[in-house]
């Protein structure tokens, strides 16, 4: 899917990577580390975990498209490169899920192991921050590519 209503899907499918990942980090957190939540939100951040990872080749297919119809250029080339390593992200976070649904699983028949939850929150958390440094990393030169330096910050006359 190159256009949806005449705009470039990239445009439309990064808005729902934009919110999805970063949500699902944190969610992916708060579900390793704190019972309660695990009981009630897991599932909801496995469902999450997996919807991203559907929705970013998704998103990186359609910015690849939009790059053969953009002027060529580093700050395109560079966000390209950054977006194309959003997959390894949303596997991550996806097999981080499966994780903490594996505790939870475990925690419904006994009480799991404590290293072994302990294990599975570091993972959370190393996977949560590096898919959230690296959301606003690929953001960050979009915008670069996008607006470059034509926006400036006149202060009001």
């Amino acid at each position: 899917m190159s256009t949806v209503s005449g705009l470039p899907a990239h445009v439309l499918f990064v808005h729902f990577i934009v919110v999805l990942a970063p949500l699902t980090a944190i969610l992916l957190v708060l579900c390793s580390m704190w019972p309660a939540a695990r009981r009630r939100l897991a599932w909801l951040t496995l469902v999450l975990a997996a919807v991203t990872a559907v929705l970013t080749p998704l998103t990186t297919d359609a910015g690849e498209w939009l790059e053969r119809h953009v002027a060529r250029s580093v700050a395109v080339h560079t966000h390209t490169e950054l977006g194309d390593t959003m997959i390894y992200f949303s596997v991550a976070l996806l097999l981080a899920a499966l994780a903490v649904g594996a505790v939870q699983l475990r925690e419904r028949k006994s009480d799991p192991s404590r290293p072994l939850t302990l294990i599975v929150a570091f993972l959370a958390i190393v996977v949560a921050v590096g898919t959230i440094v690296q959301i606003y990393r690929i953001g960050e030169s979009g915008s670069r590519a996008t607006w470059g330096d034509s926006v400036t910050s006149n202060s009001a006359q």
